[in-house]
C-alpha cells in the first residue's frame, strides 16, 4: 500500500532552520513528481513546493522562494524540504503528497508535521 511518512517537525525560533522529510513506500517512487503542502489551523491547505521525478525541475510559492528548498533522494525514496529564515507565518502541519497517475489518478497524503515557528 502507498504510505508517505513525514517527519523533521517541531518547535524552532524565528529566523531557525528545519528539514523536513517524507519517507515514501508502496510505489515506484522515481517516477513521479512530489509536493510539501502545509495548513494552518483554520486556513486552507495550500502547495508549498513541487518537485519533479527526476528532481531536475522545481516549484515553489512566493512566500518561501529563497528560505525554502526541496529535494529528493530516489535511491532513498525519500523527499526533503531544507526550511530556513523561518517566520512565525511559517507555522503550519506540513504534509507531503503524491499524484499516482497510473490507471485512474489519485492523491496520497502522509499524516503531517507540525511546525511551530515562535519566540
Amino acid at each position: 500500500q502507498v504510505q508517505l511518512v513525514e517527519s523533521g517537525g517541531g518547535l524552532v525560533q524565528p529566523g531557525g532552520s528545519l528539514r523536513l522529510s517524507c519517507a515514501a513506500s508502496g510505489f515506484t517512487f522515481s517516477r513521479y513528481g512530489m509536493s510539501w503542502y502545509r495548513q494552518g489551523p483554520g486556513k486552507e491547505r495550500e502547495l508549498v513546493a513541487a518537485i519533479t521525478n527526476s528532481g531536475e525541475s522545481t516549484y515553489y510559492v512566493d512566500s518561501v522562494k529563497g528560505r525554502f528548498t526541496i529535494s529528493r533522494d530516489n535511491a532513498k525514496n525519500m523527499m526533503f524540504l531544507q526550511m530556513n529564515s523561518l517566520k512565525p507565518e511559517d507555522t503550519a502541519a506540513y504534509y507531503c503528497k503524491v499524484v499516482l497517475w497510473d490507471s485512474n489518478s489519485r492523491a496520497y497524503w502522509g499524516q503531517g508535521t507540525q511546525v511551530t515557528v515562535s519566540s
